[in-house]
């Protein structure tokens, strides 16, 4: 296990990582996790003593990865930018399972499954991980009609997020 603390960051104007919130996870640590790898990973672990796993290590050049930390472990982590916290993580071997109403609804939308089948498994895994996320099932509906549409309106996942963020601003 590679344990470590770190500060908890956030993204300003950074292309579709805008607004993400994350954490720099050491050369040294991710060369242990998986050595070579020069794509996202899988890592499972805690987060202080909040338990993660399936979440992906990101590359974002030079060798660096971040680990975004998304609402619900912020929710569960009580803390915000710049907070300080423990990290211990392993690689995940599991393999992730795809949202299964949101793959059946992709096969009635040609235009978006084939969007989303041209997309790296990580980036299909974001969309598969928000909706899952959801509470309650009218909320995965929702999302998943989001979902959809954006696609067949070319527009990537932060795309999607930021302009429902808009749309969320108007109301």
């Amino acid at each position: 296990m590679q344990c470590f603390e770190t500060r908890i960051l956030r993204f300003g104007e950074q292309g579709e990582k805008t607004g993400w919130t994350y954490i720099e996870v050491p050369v040294d640590c991710t060369d242990a996790l998986c050595p070579r790898v020069k794509k996202s990973f899988r890592v499972k672990g805690f987060l202080d003593k909040h338990t993660i796993k399936g979440v992906a290590l990101i590359p974002i050049g030079a060798g660096q990865y971040i680990l975004p930390i998304n609402a619900t472990m912020r929710k569960a982590l009580a803390k915000s930018e710049g907070a300080t916290i423990k990290v211990q993580l392993v690689l995940d071997k599991e393999e992730y399972v795809q949202h299964a109403l949101m793959l059946e609804c992709l096969q009635e939308a040609p235009i978006a499954q084939d969007a989303f089948n041209k997309m790296p498994r990580s980036h299909q895994n974001y969309y598969s991980k928000w909706i899952e996320s959801a509470k309650t099932m009218v909320t995965q509906e929702k999302r998943i009609v989001m979902m959809i549409s954006a696609l067949e309106r070319g527009l990537d996942y932060g795309a999607m997020l930021r302009e429902q963020t808009a749309i969320n601003k108007l109301r």
